[in-house]
């Protein structure tokens, strides 16, 4: 097993542990962490933002909750994607199993941490969440066998 294959299997361990963490979170701190997401979002890209009251400040912050908490599940599991299908890069003789075993690997974790998030106090599980994970993963799968394929090209 090359080095660069175990690190990324050392990387997708931590990223995976990561995940779990932030699922692990209450539904009160994780809407904490959303709404502080919100009021950055609000500081950085809302002109007059620091004038508004606290009131209105606050509606925003709940106003963009909801894209924030998708973004966030689709770009963890892009990441997820991405590291896995690293350990499964260089095995040529996988063909287009390359492919399709990371983004498995990465949809039954989310699967896995849906049902986890069962068991969080005021979390949920939930099957949409599952499908924008798995989406969020075959995206980083894919930006990962775009990079691959350009390495190999440039070095032959």
């Amino acid at each position: 097993m090359t080095l660069r294959r175990k690190l990324f299997i050392v990387f997708t361990l931590i990223w995976m542990a990561f995940i779990f963490s932030f699922s692990s979170r209450s539904g009160d701190v994780s809407s904490q962490d959303s709404n502080h997401v919100g009021m950055i979002i609000g500081e950085v890209f809302v002109p007059g933002f620091e004038q508004w009251n606290d009131t209105k400040q606050d509606d925003f912050a709940d106003a963009v909750d909801h894209p924030i908490r998708k973004t966030a599940h689709a770009m963890e599991y892009a990441v997820l994607g991405f590291l896995t299908a690293g350990i499964f890069a260089d095995q040529k003789n996988l063909g287009k199993l390359r492919i399709f075993i990371p983004w498995l690997i990465a949809a039954g974790y989310a699967a896995t941490d849906e049902f986890h998030q069962l068991f969080v106090p005021g979390r949920s599980g939930q099957v949409s969440d599952v499908i924008l994970d798995s989406a969020g993963a075959a995206l980083g799968v894919l930006l990962m066998t775009g990079i691959e394929w350009l390495r190999v090209r440039k070095m032959a």
